[in-house]
């Protein structure tokens, strides 16, 4: 959470277009608070992109989406992806030769991986972590949710849609304090 990961997966699909060559841009059907089929930043920063879910067969839906240009695929909100999806992905850099970047969580508010995240990281090519820091100035591994009242919760649904309204970054110590700082 607030690491910049979907204006960094926007800026490398810019880089891409301005030379001239073709990406094609999925996230997660759910996350519509900018719009529907739309990747949007907290800067400002937004494209119309493709999306999936959990019946999605992404190798399939980008086979017949790509052409002579199409250079690279990005995936935001990859944390949402199953087994079979991250699978696909892989069959997509190894068999029709396309890399894909995927940008997405780790892990959940109860520190928890998601599926998607798992696979990602026990089957990805190469892992860059991108990182944000904590109210405190260390580095943030942590996902805290909360409430109204800004107390961590620390039990519900892995999957609830939202941004800073009910999430934020902290360094363990703090997640495990349960202080989101002010």
């Amino acid at each position: 959470m607030n690491a910049g990961k979907t204006t960094k997966l926007l800026q490398s699909s810019f880089n891409y277009n301005e030379r001239g060559m073709d990406t094609i841009l999925y996230t997660f059907r759910f996350d519509n608070r900018f719009g529907e089929s739309k990747i949007a930043s907290r800067i400002g920063l937004a494209k119309n992109s493709y999306t999936y879910d959990s019946s999605t067969h992404l190798f399939d839906d980008i086979k017949s989406k790509i052409g002579s240009k199409t250079a690279c695929i990005f995936v935001d909100e990859a944390q949402f992806l199953n087994k079979q999806q991250v699978m696909d992905l892989c069959r997509v850099v190894d068999e029709l030769r396309i890399p894909v970047l995927a940008y997405g969580l780790r892990t959940d508010f109860l520190g928890e991986a998601f599926e998607g995240s798992k696979y990602l990281l026990l089957w990805a090519d190469e892992l860059i972590e991108v990182k944000t820091i904590c109210h405190c100035g260390k580095k943030a591994t942590m996902n805290a949710k909360f409430d109204e009242m800004k107390r961590v919760i620390r039990d519900g649904d892995q999957i609830d849609i939202g941004g800073n309204e009910k999430y934020t970054s902290l360094c363990r110590k703090h997640y495990f304090e349960g202080n989101i700082g002010e």
